[in-house]
């Protein structure tokens, strides 16, 4: 959510943003004209009130002298008030559709983002590592762990469905050592670790900018509450409500938790193997800085290099992309991807994504802190994906492969297991 009186100023730069994301711009016009009758209408409401105020007073005044009011007095009083309650119903719709408008406006992206329709339009900022080139044709991680015993996605779609998969042996306590050293990167690096909540509150992911946009990719249960896709809704949404101070921050926070997400639209995408799936584990960072954008964007590079970190450690190549004004969410101020090198596939595949978005999700969220000044200001908010599994598993089976199919687990790794 943006600050009403930026939109006011900067009409044509928000339409903009609209545009640039693929969205409809016409939301700023509707929202700017439901503004414009809001106040108004509470303009009204209040000279209303005002009036009621005195009218009352003026009674109380006879009263206490002893004095009767008059007809002229009380019918005058009664008016006001039918008048009240006539308006008042009308504010409040009106005021319920301005806070709905208010959710469908994005954030506008920074100017370094390039503009671009879809993914075509990311560009490549670096690449890191070479491509592994083996010396004999590479084998799929599913090939490769369906062979060792490590996977199971057959049996796993008799009970589960399309995109289900069982890990089995050495293929589950590999995932599990995998989180658990990106996890203890994180701890050492002075983020809280926390186990989050996976089945949320609509106010949770409103608040973080998943909804309205994309609500078909969200699983949400009968009783109305939603499954998260990114432990960044619950980590996110800590703070809710809560007045911070600014010698607390930055708060860093990093959640392990199961994720979910439909992967509406993806039909024909990634069918074979644990590439695109309906359930993983990830852990994820969010970090709560202070209302300066400048500092933002350092923490922007600190978390993103933390997955780097990780990628290198494992050996993994990748290479680094600063998305596109049409690829990335309609609250990502800017976003970077890491693509992770599938020797099988012959290309990179996303891994990680990086992303601040200033006061969009604070204001959604009403998260603010008590400056050194002792003004109040909403926090800026940035996450990161530190793993995600079975993708990274996947990769880094694909990598670590040897010729006679199995998998060559650094010692560093192994001792997790």
């Amino acid at each position: 959510m943006l600050d009403i009186q930026l939109i006011r100023d900067n009409k044509e730069l928000i339409k903009k943003a609209c545009l640039d994301k693929q969205l409809d711009p016409k939301v700023v016009d509707e929202l700017l004209a439901t503004d414009l009758a809001r106040r108004e209408k509470q303009k009204q409401v209040d000279e209303l009130r005002q009036q009621a105020n005195k009218q009352a007073e003026v009674i109380k005044t006879s009263v206490n002298l002893g004095q009767k009011p008059t007809p002229e007095q009380l019918e005058t009083g009664k008016l006001i008030k039918l008048k009240l309650k006539e308006v008042e119903p009308e504010l409040t719709k009106i005021e319920e559709e301005y806070k709905r408008l208010m959710f469908f406006i994005p954030n506008p992206p920074a100017e370094d983002v390039p503009v671009g329709k879809d993914e075509a339009g990311n560009v490549v900022i670096q690449k890191i590592g070479e491509p592994k080139k083996f010396d004999f044709p590479a084998k799929s991680h599913q090939e490769l762990m369906e062979n060792m015993g490590w996977l199971d996605t057959k049996r796993a779609v008799k009970i589960a469905g399309f995109r289900a998969y069982f890990l089995q042996n050495e293929g589950l306590l590999l995932e599990q050592a995998l989180l658990r050293y990106a996890l203890r990167l994180l701890v050492e690096e002075g983020f809280t670790p926390m186990a989050v909540p996976v089945m949320v509150n609509p106010e949770a992911m409103w608040g973080t900018g998943f909804l309205p946009w994309g609500k078909e990719d969200h699983y949400q249960t009968q009783d109305g509450q939603y499954l998260t896709g990114t432990a960044e809704v619950s980590l996110t949404s800590y703070h809710m409500g809560e007045i911070l101070n600014q010698k607390d921050l930055p708060i860093k926070l990093c959640g392990i938790s199961p994720c979910f997400r439909r992967e509406i639209g993806a039909h024909g995408k990634d069918t074979q193997g644990i590439i695109r799936v309906h359930q993983f584990n990830k852990i994820e960072q969010v970090v709560l800085t202070v209302a300066d954008e400048k500092e933002t964007r350092n923490w922007h590079e600190k978390i993103r290099n933390l997955s780097e970190k990780l990628l290198q450690n494992l050996g993994l190549p990748y290479q680094i992309l600063l998305m596109c004004t049409g690829d990335m969410g309609a609250g990502q101020r800017k976003k970077y991807d890491l693509e992770t090198w599938f020797p099988a596939q012959q290309k990179y595949r996303e891994t990680h994504s990086a992303s601040y978005f200033n006061d969009f999700q604070a204001r959604r969220l009403n998260i603010r802190y008590r400056a050194s000044d002792g003004t109040l200001k909403y926090v800026y908010t940035l996450n990161n994906t530190m793993a995600a599994t079975p993708r990274l598993l996947a990769a880094c089976v694909e990598n670590w492969q040897t010729q006679d199919g199995q998998i060559q687990i650094p010692e560093f790794i192994r001792s997790l297991m």
